[in-house]
């Protein structure tokens, strides 16, 4: 995998980690390529 930096708005980052205490994703990182994966097959499926 290449390692990328991006910013996020605070709030952002507040979702992303109840979404790791809820034990939904086990990481921020595993959040943010399942949201990454999905806009890719969203966007570019519709691109077709």
């Amino acid at each position: 995998m290449v390692v990328i930096t991006v910013r996020f708005p605070e709030v952002f980052v507040e979702g992303l980690d109840e979404l790791v205490r809820r034990r939904i994703y086990s990481s921020r990182s595993e959040a943010i390529r399942d949201a990454v994966r999905r806009l890719l097959k969203s966007e570019l499926g519709r691109l077709g």
